[in-house]
């Protein structure tokens, strides 16, 4: 029986426990920087021997996870003595297995093991993870043996290069935490008409379901919709002028985004060439005339 360890005791490390767990997988130690987050792990799933240090988890464990912050990640992989045929695994979205060097001198297998999901708290982690899909960094038997714990967790795999964490975790952020902070601009503009942000919340996800939903449906770009999917230049003009007077710091997001729109509104075939580039002037000019103003007032 594989006996797995794990190296940090938060949201990510517990969520992963207590899903592989349930799976069947054999939690056998665990380590984390609070003794008191290592408990509770220990006490969601039932099992583990819970060390002081890391070097406990390595030498009880012939699968090690660790899943602290990145930061950290480095740190024990230098501080450790790992052991020979051992697999050591991070769960750092963006870093490269380079930072376990030290234990693929030593004779270790090295992988990564990535959840690409949002780990808000640790029963939303747990609760989101099936479906989630894995992004792997292995080889040989290790890489077999993550993509059946992908499996195991209800989930998808994918299988990185050398060189492509670094964009994949950019995408993750897009997608996930930039998300968070459009819909913070967002409810900040519903704040400015007297809406407060709880509501306006309630008011926006439906919307942001719906357009989730025909993402999921009819896929990029025939899921875009709006102003700008239908050349709408006024529609433009008028939110623009909008954001001058209420929100003059939310200019530059939204006519980089915008610009980055079109293209995809001329992919789905709804607006032409010169409906484009009508729509990419005047983004183009709001912008060029928002930095000049802020030079003009960063120089006063």
């Amino acid at each position: 029986m594989l006996r797995l360890g794990i190296i940090g005791a938060g949201t990510v490390g517990t969520a992963l426990a207590v899903r592989l767990s349930q799976k069947g997988y054999q939690i056998e130690a665990v380590a984390s920087r609070s003794r008191s987050s290592a408990e509770r792990l220990t006490g969601m799933i039932g099992r583990g021997a819970i060390y002081d240090i890391p070097q406990g988890v390595a030498d009880n464990a012939d699968l090690v996870l660790i899943t602290t912050p990145d930061d950290t990640i480095p740190i024990i992989a230098n501080q450790v003595r790992w052991h020979k045929a051992q697999s050591v695994v991070h769960c750092s979205g963006a870093d490269s297995l380079d930072v376990l060097e030290p234990a693929r001198i030593v004779g270790s297998h090295v992988g990564s093991f990535h959840p690409l999901q949002t780990f808000a708290s640790i029963q939303r982690a747990v609760d989101n993870l099936p479906g989630s899909t894995f992004a792997l960094e292995a080889e040989g038997d290790l890489l077999s043996l993550l993509q059946a714990m992908a499996e195991a967790l209800d989930g998808h795999w994918i299988k990185l290069g050398a060189g492509d964490k670094a964009a994949y975790h950019t995408a993750a952020v897009l997608t996930s935490n930039y998300l968070v902070t459009l819909i913070k601009m967002a409810t900040d503009l519903w704040e400015s008409f007297g809406i407060p942000r709880n509501l306006a919340i309630q008011a926006l996800l439906p919307l942001l379901k719906g357009t989730i939903s025909n993402i999921e449906n009819l896929s990029v770009p025939n899921a875009l919709t709006g102003p700008i999917a239908r050349g709408d230049v006024g529609t433009i003009q008028i939110h623009l002028n909008t954001l001058k007077e209420t929100a003059p710091h939310l200019l530059p997001a939204y006519c980089e985004m915008g610009l980055q729109t079109v293209p995809v509104a001329i992919a789905k075939g709804k607006i032409n060439e010169s409906q484009a580039k009508e729509l990419e002037n005047i983004l183009k000019q709001t912008l060029k005339s928002y930095a000049e103003r802020e030079n003009t007032c960063a120089q006063c």
